[in-house]
């Protein structure tokens, strides 16, 4: 009971994921009509061999003298012909067939990386990029190759059983049901082996997935890796997930062998069988000898479309764990994404409030945020302080909507958040952090990513702006100079002006500065503060202090610890206060 329930389970799955691949397939209904159609013409051209030889056998047993050589070289040139054309349908079939399935999976690749920009941070915390990568590239290529010859198997399947049948049947009806009933014993025989290799392939491309992670998250470190002189311990990372990766294909090879030699056995039972009873109704002179040698080559040209069913199989199996795997990605629902009514809101003025916010990464766990109530007028330089896990980094990444609030409003010039489109809402604010991000391309491609249509002018005052200019103009090739993968071609001064250069081509009214200068040695911390203030000049500003002497000047210090804000007011205030921050001053200025 348990074993059809299964089936049926898997079945219905199959047929699921299916309608999710289908219109996909649907747009390109034209070329696949081509491809069935040029199919179909070389299902057909494999048909007629056994029928031309039946007919030259029968003719040379009854009438030698009549199998002249002038019919001889007819009957060959007209095969030839239709090899001809057969050649050219396959030719069509393929070149087209691939085209169709190339253009399926570009499709299906872009529809999965658009949906990947709407998800939250939530989901990139808790996924591997490799895995993703693995999706995007070798699964989808599988479901590609799956598409365009799923249908046109189908179709040449089923053309060669019904002639083939009406062949054997013409011949002696016995003879055909006496072949076409061993036909379901493959089916049952084999199905046991299709399951398993289903299941081993989606754990297969799981474990590929995490061999990418594993290569990437080694070689984007490698610096790391060998300043702890830690080579053989990432050798050794990898060497087992290689190995899991060996042991599930292995496995999966274990079954696909042991399908294949299911298949082989049946093959040779139905030949010895058609051989039999060819020989006995020849005997009995039911049937003829030029029926006999036909159907001797029609059972190949069956056994061999069987075959090709069952390679397609391991086909058919990778192709559907893609669809089923790109499936999981597309079901993945945003977390945040733009209300019913949501708004454009243009320019912001920059009024900003926190009403009775609260905030966990994780639902159920200790709240990060509990109740917070803060104001930042327009225009308002505020500085967040405080030691690790109060809440600093997590409240600035409320603002623009990257993680949402769990309860609670955060209000922008009066307007709930939530009811601003996200576009909007971020397209207002300008963000500096402590780990740049660089884009693998040249400075130009890094700095125009604030404003995508910047001319060479404005570039240039905003490298001038954040006090880049005058290195970039040192370099090589000056703007057009290459960064490397994440910037690695730059000291981290030098990264931190060319990521204020381009907030300063975004021009946003609201800027985050997340311990902007923390990781700077005291020449770059001087001349990115400097930056920073021209940057934050006339914008409503939070800034995340690690070094409190850079934020003495901001109207308002906000002093955040796990028990929410304990402090606020300005430096004058505070230090007169002797409290928290004037604690955590003193400790600094004495360091």
């Amino acid at each position: 009971m348990e074993g059809k329930k299964e089936r049926k389970s898997n079945t219905q799955k199959n047929i699921a994921l299916i309608k999710r691949f289908f219109p996909y397939l649907k747009k390109h209904l034209g070329t696949e009509l081509v491809v069935l159609a040029c199919a179909l013409i070389s299902a057909a051209c494999e048909i007629i061999l056994p029928l031309v030889v039946r007919e030259i056998t029968d003719k040379g047993v009854e009438n030698p003298a009549g199998l002249t050589t002038a019919l001889i070289l007819k009957i060959c040139a007209a095969y030839i012909a239709l090899r001809g054309i057969d050649s050219i349908s396959s030719y069509c079939q393929s070149f087209w067939g691939h085209k169709m399935g190339t253009k399926i999976e570009n499709a299906m690749r872009e529809d999965m990386f658009d949906h990947l920009q709407t998800l939250s941070f939530t989901f990139f915390d808790n996924t591997k990029v490799g895995q993703l990568m693995s999706r995007m590239t070798s699964d989808l290529f599988d479901v590609a190759e799956w598409a365009h010859h799923f249908p046109e198997m189908v179709l040449m399947t089923v053309v060669k059983f019904l002639a083939s049948f009406i062949i054997f049947a013409s011949m002696d009806i016995r003879f055909a049901l006496a072949i076409f009933i061993l036909m379901p014993f493959m089916i049952i025989f084999t199905k046991k082996s299709r399951t398993k290799m289903r299941d081993t392939f989606k754990q297969g491309r799981h474990q590929a997935g995490e061999i990418n992670a594993r290569i990437e998250d080694s070689l984007l470190g490698v610096r790391v890796v060998r300043s702890f002189t830690n080579e053989k311990v990432e050798k050794e990372k990898f060497a087992k997930g290689n190995e899991q990766y060996v042991v599930i294909r292995n496995r999966s090879h274990g079954y696909m062998s042991r399908f294949h030699a299911t298949v082989k056995f049946i093959d040779g039972i139905t030949y010895i069988v058609v051989v039999a009873i060819g020989a006995i109704l020849m005997r009995e002179g039911i049937t003829s000898a030029g029926d006999f040698a036909a159907s001797l080559l029609l059972i190949s040209t069956l056994l061999g479309s069987i075959r090709t069913i069952v390679d397609f199989s391991e086909q058919f199996s990778r192709g559907i764990t893609g669809v089923e795997r790109f499936a999981e990605i597309m079901e993945e629902v945003p977390e945040i994404s733009d209300g019913e009514n949501a708004v454009d809101i243009g320019e912001a003025q920059g009024e900003i409030e926190f009403k009775d916010v609260s905030f966990s990464y994780v639902k159920g766990e200790k709240e990060i945020l509990n109740h917070l109530n803060l104001h930042i007028r327009k225009g308002g330089n505020v500085a967040l302080v405080g030691p690790s896990g109060g809440g600093k980094t997590t409240l600035c990444n409320l603002i623009p909507r990257f993680y949402e609030a769990e309860s609670g409003e955060i209000l922008l010039d009066g307007k709930n958040i939530r009811d601003i489109t996200l576009r909007s809402l971020r397209s207002n604010i300008g963000v500096v952090a402590q780990d740049v991000y660089l884009f693998s391309g040249t400075i130009r491609d890094n700095l125009i990513y604030g404003k995508a249509d910047a001319t060479e002018e404005e570039i240039i005052e905003a490298a001038k702006k954040a006090g880049a200019h005058d290195f970039i103009s040192t370099l090589p090739n000056g703007y057009d100079t290459y960064v490397g993968e994440r910037g690695v071609k730059l000291s981290g001064g030098q990264k931190q002006r060319i990521s204020i250069a381009r907030v300063f081509l975004k021009n946003p009214p609201i800027l985050l500065l997340d311990e902007a200068t923390s990781a700077l040695d005291n020449e770059s911390e001087k001349l990115v503060q400097e930056s920073l203030e021209r940057l934050a000049k006339g914008r409503t500003t939070l800034t995340i202090a690690h070094r409190l002497t850079t934020i003495r000047n901001a109207d308002e210090i906000v002093v955040l610890t796990e028990d929410g804000i304990a402090e606020q007011g300005s430096h004058k205030e505070l230090m007169a206060k002797g409290g928290i921050y004037s604690n955590m001053y003193s400790m600094y200025a004495t360091m």
